[in-house]
């Protein structure tokens, strides 16, 4: 599998900004899109869902954003009729043991990555959904 786009939701533009960089200089993606705000999120993906040329192959989700958070945009996010299957990995700066129990209660969530991300967590993320660069 090669990921060509990967999504990034999260509401701190600093933190989309330093995991767009990282994302790029490590080839993780050929393409990033971002939102600060998840409700805009959920609403492109709900557009495009019968077009997986459209749709990310990976979503970075941070938990804690007004607004609607992580929990909330997973929880929309499973009723979405997607054409695709994406896989998610919740970047939070979150150490709650509760959430780390939680994020194992959805299937397309594929890890649990402390903030900040690094190239390692990129690469161990890679191998989990089988990402050949």
């Amino acid at each position: 599998m090669k990921n060509k786009i990967t999504c990034l939701i999260d509401d701190d533009k600093l933190s989309i900004r330093l995991m767009s960089m990282l994302i790029s200089k490590n080839k993780f993606c050929e393409e990033i899109i971002s939102f600060s705000n998840p409700q805009v999120a959920l609403d492109i993906l709900k557009e495009n869902c019968n077009d997986p040329q459209k749709l990310p192959d990976v979503i970075l989700l941070d938990l804690n954003m007004p607004i609607l958070d992580g929990w909330q945009f997973l929880d929309e996010f499973i009723l979405l009729p997607l054409k695709k299957d994406i896989s998610i990995f919740i970047v939070t700066s979150s150490i709650d043991p509760s959430d780390i129990e939680m994020a194992k209660k959805y299937d397309m969530v594929k890890s649990y990555i402390m903030k900040p991300i690094t190239a390692k967590k990129l690469e161990a993320a890679s191998e989990l959904i089988g990402i050949t660069n």
